[in-house]
């Protein structure tokens, strides 16, 4: 099934004994984490959790799967020496809900060559573990505006798995990841892996959106089993919806555009909940030029301090 040692399991787990539900969350930075939401909900998770009494019960040799000059880990460079490297790791860690429910949390950056191998690693670790159900994390950049409710498409290797529609109809044509084919291939082999992606607004893309990692959370509480404490994510994502309305309020351009994507998003609303064409011919949606600008615009605004938004001139 494996050729090489692509990943190490723990030879016994003594806390895993007796237990005959476990279900394994994947998380995996890169490719599919718009507003780093899947990577925010698995430290999320990470905080919830006494390290000490979360073991890594498998460990994935990294070297094999990441392209370092395209993902260079940092390290650190003091006064003329180096030191405090960080190097990547993806490993699988035990871990207890809020009830004290143990369940794995995979996580670490998505392999960059190599799926094949990755996934028939992972395979490894739901069977020598006894794994029940596998439920990956992701988000995606949608035009649509922060100011509506989260949408998530669900998806699984089994129907039965699904307790939601799916907003998408038809086919979709889409570049893969390893989590798609992770599913994809546990399906095949007859082990239950379902997912949740979040829609995070393309403006807040490259920021860190912890209101998406929450939806996320609350689909994985429910696809996995378990208990999650949201209340200090929650706050979190307070706070930045706070941030985001005060540099609106004093931004009308990027403002429009938001509120474009606002009656853009209701027109469609209205149109499904009417049985009618979702086409909204009177609600245009703001052009590619509109956003692209605008969404620099956005960025520097909330990546930049109070002092930066005076005059440059000033500073002569």
């Amino acid at each position: 099934m494996v050729n090489e040692p692509v990943v190490h399991v723990v030879d016994e787990v003594p806390e895993l004994d007796g237990v005959d539900d476990l279900a394994m969350v994947v998380a995996l930075d890169g490719f599919l984490d718009a507003g780093n939401a899947a990577a925010r909900a698995a430290r999320h998770l990470l905080d919830q959790s006494d390290l000490a009494e979360s073991p890594v019960v498998a460990t994935f040799d990294v070297d094999l799967f990441h392209d370092y000059r395209a993902r260079r880990p940092p390290m650190s460079f003091v006064r003329d020496h180096y030191e405090a490297y960080e190097p990547p790791r993806l490993v699988v860690r035990l871990v207890r809900d809020t009830g004290r429910t143990p369940y794995l949390l995979l996580h670490g950056p998505e392999p960059d060559t190599r799926w094949e191998a990755f996934v028939a690693g992972v395979r490894l670790v739901v069977e020598r573990l006894a794994v029940s159900r596998v439920v990956a994390m992701g988000s995606v950049p949608m035009a649509v505006p922060h100011t509506r409710p989260i949408a998530i498409t669900p998806h699984a290797n089994n129907a039965a798995l699904l307790d939601a529609d799916s907003p998408w109809r038809g086919e979709l044509r889409i570049p893969s990841s390893a989590q798609a084919l992770l599913e994809l291939r546990l399906g095949e082999w007859g082990h239950d892996a379902l997912g949740f992606v979040a829609h995070v607004p393309h403006y807040l893309a490259q920021l860190d959106y912890p209101a998406a990692a929450v939806s996320l959370l609350e689909h994985v509480e429910r696809g996995a089993r378990l208990t999650v404490d949201l209340s200090d994510l929650r706050a979190e994502a307070g706070d930045r919806e706070a941030e985001i309305a005060r540099y609106l309020a004093a931004n009308e351009d990027v403002g429009e555009v938001v509120a474009s994507l606002e009656r853009q998003y209701d027109a469609f609303e209205r149109a499904e909940s009417e049985g009618s064409s979702l086409l909204a011919e009177d609600q245009p949606l703001p052009t590619g030029e509109e956003i692209g600008l605008q969404f620099e615009q956005f960025l520097a605004g909330l990546d930049g301090t109070e002092d930066d938004t005076d005059d440059p001139d000033d500073e002569d």
